[in-house]
């Protein structure tokens, strides 16, 4: 540590502050804090209270109109009235949870302020992200990977989410992209939305080959997904899952019930998609995409072990803790783990039982990030307070917080250019030749140690493998003889 300390302190200007740090999970109706939401609802009842904002039985509101409708004026909004903050009763209750993305607890205030596709054209929520954007832009060293939904109720979901991000121009150069698919098959088909589970994978993936084929069929967006960098899978993990996947299970044009498929099906079929249209746009010289789902946050441990076959970097991974053979398996391939530990002392593990202290002690690839600030957040700077509180509570030193910032950019999908400029020229090399201290605050001695204790490991398990082989040719031989 002494040596560490020593070779941060030769490095002129640079320190954790100004080094690049990206936040790898953070979705994107939650990414400003309360306060920034209310002072936005404040600001837009005080500027447009009598604009037509919902439409409601066929007679459209204004915004005056809602908030009268629900008994508030302005005066009476407060960070405390519009309840988004997760507190003790979220703790092992996503329902709940998922109520505290509605404003004064009303799904019209949802509607109005933080989706894209209402009467206002999305307008209210790309203005809001927009804002968060500048505010990463002013800090310059800070980046966000915003995830948005698509859900697979229709072949339409793409052109319309693309034309809200072209129209208003909802870009930045410290922000990207990843399209989050929640698992909500059974409420579709109960609903009558879709007939079986192809109808949901051809909602969300002929339109993405239909333009990269042809681009000019859908041009807004072959914009849009310029700037998408991967696909997400989220929902809650912990419900219970009747269907275990197998070679034997339907295939999706067969899965017509009412009951949602597992969480490895859906991984599956999402998987198999994304490598085809990969393969498509990889032979077109078209950015490709990554799978980066929702994975091991609760629930079995069958879900980290799909994770860890066809995913390039997972969400969460607390389950790991449950299973140190997967947990070794995740070490060695150095997927990468994006944890929150703030979301999940609110939803499912108490913060002082987090185990990323312990992951990363044991070398796993892991980052912080903050999943949802609305919920989770008081500051202006949610990926900073998410650094500044592990560091408090674990005793973290510079060099820990700046391997974390190093792990996050390395995660990250921002453009393989702008990772030589932020990490050095050769950072895809691997130990202390990829490594430039100037750059990413990481002492070579820090990067050595990882290197050389993976070697070993990789070593180690050769040579047990290679004496495994040699003893079963052995008993072959023996056999054979006799």
């Amino acid at each position: 540590e002494t040596r560490e300390v020593a070779s941060q302190k030769s490095i002129p200007h640079r320190d954790f502050y100004n080094i690049r740090k990206v936040d790898n999970h953070i979705h994107a109706s939650s990414c400003m804090n309360q306060k920034h939401l209310l002072r936005f609802m404040k600001r837009k009842l005080k500027r447009h209270s009598n604009e037509l904002v919902i439409e409601k039985g066929g007679e459209a509101k204004t915004l005056q109109g809602v908030f009268n409708d629900l008994n508030i004026t302005p005066y009476d909004l407060s960070v405390d009235s519009l309840d988004v903050h997760a507190d003790r009763n979220t703790f092992h209750r996503f329902d709940k949870f998922n109520d505290k993305y509605n404003p004064i607890g009303a799904s019209q205030l949802r509607d109005i302020f933080i989706k894209t596709d209402n009467l206002v054209e999305g307008r209210y929520f790309a203005e809001l992200i927009k804002e968060v954007a500048d505010d990463l832009e002013e800090s310059k060293y800070q980046y966000a990977e915003l995830r948005l939904s698509i859900y697979g109720k229709s072949l339409d979901e793409w052109d319309k989410l693309a034309r809200w991000a072209v129209k208003h121009r909802v870009y930045s150069p410290n922000v990207r992209w990843l399209i989050q698919i929640p698992r909500l098959y059974d409420v579709y088909r109960t609903n009558g939305l879709v007939d079986n589970f192809e109808e949901v994978l051809r909602n969300i993936f002929l339109p993405l080959f239909e333009v990269t084929a042809r681009p000019n069929s859908h041009p807004e967006l072959h914009q849009f997904l310029g700037h998408v960098i991967g696909f997400d899978s989220v929902d809650d993990e912990s419900k219970p899952e009747p269907h275990r996947f197998h070679s034997g299970s339907p295939l999706p044009r067969e899965w017509t019930s009412t009951e949602n498929p597992s969480y490895i099906y859906y991984l599956y079929y999402t998987y198999c998609n994304l490598v085809v249209l990969n393969y498509l746009r990889r032979k077109l010289n078209i950015n490709t995409f990554a799978f980066r789902p929702h994975c091991g946050e609760a629930g079995s441990v069958h879900h980290l072990v799909a994770g860890f076959m066809v995913a390039e970097n997972i969400s969460h991974g607390l389950v790991l803790r449950k299973t140190p053979v997967l947990q070794y398996l995740y070490y060695l391939a150095q997927i990468g783990i994006a944890m929150s530990p703030l979301s999940n002392n609110s939803l499912f593990l108490n913060y002082h039982r987090n185990p990323i202290q312990e992951y990363f002690a044991r070398g796993l690839v892991v980052a912080l990030s903050t999943d949802d600030p609305l919920q989770f957040h008081y500051t202006k700077e949610p990926l900073m307070e998410e650094y500044s509180i592990a560091t408090q509570v674990w005793k973290l030193s510079t060099t820990d917080m700046s391997e974390f910032a190093r792990n996050s950019v390395v995660m990250s999908g921002f453009p393989h250019a702008w990772k030589r400029h932020w990490l050095g020229d050769d950072y895809t090399k691997e130990g202390p030749a990829g490594n430039k201290l100037d750059r990413t605050n990481v002492p070579d001695v820090r990067v050595a140690y990882r290197y050389e204790t993976l070697v070993e490991e990789l070593r180690g398990v050769c040579a047990a493998a290679r004496m495994t082989l040699d003893a079963a040719g052995l008993r072959r031989e023996s056999t054979d003889k006799r």
